[in-house]
Order: C-alpha cells, then structure tokens, then sequence
C-alpha cells in the first residue's frame, strides 16, 4: 500500500497547566505553512513515532503498542517547544538545550538520555484519544493523543522555527474563538479535540474524563444529515459536538 494511504504511526501531546480557577491552558503550535500536513494550522505538539521511540520502548520493557508513540510524544514536545515532560532528574536550562539540539541534529532519544543521566517516566502522561482517519489521497496518521500537566519549574516554551512559526498558551475555548474568528484554523480532531477540552475546569478534571471514557479508536465518517454531507465521529465518547458540515472540515 502507497503511503499516501498507509496509516503512519504518531503521537500528541495535549500540555496543560492550571490557572487557579480559570479554566486550563494549553500549549499550541502553528505549523508553517509550507509543511504538507496542517499547513499553516494551530496543533498539540507531536510528530511520527520513530524507529529510535520504538526501540527504547523495548529497552524499557514496555507494552510495543502505546509506549513507543508514549516517547514520540515526549520527544517531539522537547524538539518543538522545549518543554521536558516526565523526565527525571527535571533537566536544567543547559542540558534541555543539549537534548533539543540533538533531538534536532537526529540523535537518538535513548542515547540521549543516557549521556545526561536521564530517566523517562511513561506514566507522566495519560491516555486521551486516538484518531485513524480513512480520507483517501491524503497521508493517514494513526494518532495517539496524550495529556500531560506541563512541569512547574521549567523554562518558558520557545518555538522550534522549523516545522513551527509560533506557540502559546491558550484556554481550549480562546482557541477555539480565535478560529471561529477566522484568525487562526484547526484541523477536524483538533477542533473536535478542543471542544471536548473546553469542558473541562481543570487538568485534573480532563484526567478523570479520560479515565472515564475506555480507549477506542475514532474514525470519522461521512453522513447525510438533512441531506447536507456532515463529517461524523461516535457520540458516546464525551465529545459535545460530533458532526460538522464536510466541505469546512479541514481534514490536514
């Protein structure tokens, strides 16, 4: 099977952080756009699980199936933001500099851990979705979405400026309002992603809400509803809204 329709492994990581009665921050992305996937669109940190993810996975011991795209996600939110989850000891300014710069230069994430003195801790994050879609002529991305709350101490978030142009931090509903302003666009599991986050008043309450739903993967599908084609996707799986008209879906 081409590419263009093989499912290709990846994972995001949705990074929250409190605000003290207000609801939860996220940490977004804006993807250049020049890049052939969500071109120019507002996404979670995340990328392609690696052949070096799966292969620490294994040195780990871990379950071959969620732990390698576990460490894609961790890895790809130190390459695009900066930001160290689960990593023990909490690295300091320094050495989060040199383990960017390798991650960049193609060095393995295992090898760099070990050269810092560096450990992983999976469980730092928490299961929260996975989205398979089956348009055709497009790349298909088998994504694993995780939540994670975004380390206390760690240096402000700074964008990669290669994949990404810019990051900040946002409330799921200011996202959202920026794109119904048509200031800013997000992919449909992304909107759909942050429509479901908008409901929820902390992290620890989107925790207990994941906890709540048992993972099944989401493959949107498309209906006749009044005789409009809508994109659709399961309505027992604490999303609020689980349909959009197809031709404004943006599908990547």
């Amino acid at each position: 099977m081409p590419e263009s329709q093989s499912p290709i492994p990846a994972a995001t990581l949705v990074l929250m952080r409190d605000r003290g009665g207000m609801p939860p921050e996220i940490l977004m992305v804006e993807r250049a756009k020049a890049m052939v996937f969500a071109g120019g669109a507002l996404v979670f940190p995340g990328g392609r699980v690696d052949p070096g993810d799966q292969a620490l996975a294994a040195e780990l011991g871990r379950d071959a199936e969620d732990a390698p795209s576990r460490i894609a996600a961790i890895r790809e939110t130190i390459e695009e933001a900066g930001v160290p989850v689960g990593l023990s000891p909490a690295p300091d300014a320094a050495t989060l500099t040199a383990l960017r710069e390798g991650l960049h230069a193609g060095e393995a994430f295992g090898l760099l851990l070990d050269r810092h003195g560096l450990s992983i801790d999976l469980d730092a994050l928490t299961w929260f979705a996975r989205w398979l879609p089956a348009h055709a002529h497009m790349r298909i991305f088998d994504t694993r979405f995780y939540l994670a709350r975004a380390p206390e101490d760690a240096a402000a978030a700074t964008v990669d400026a290669t994949e990404n142009v810019r990051l900040f931090w946002a409330s799921a509903a200011e996202v959202l309002a920026e794109c119904d302003a048509g200031r800013a666009t997000v992919i449909f599991p992304t909107r759909r992603n942050l429509e479901r986050l908008a409901q929820y008043s902390s992290f620890g309450e989107a925790v207990a809400a994941a906890h709540a739903f048992p993972p099944r993967t989401i493959t949107p599908w498309s209906e006749d509803r009044e005789g409009i084609p809508h994109l659709c996707i399961p309505d027992d799986l604490d999303y609020p809204v689980t349909s959009e008209i197809l031709h404004s879906a943006m599908r990547g």
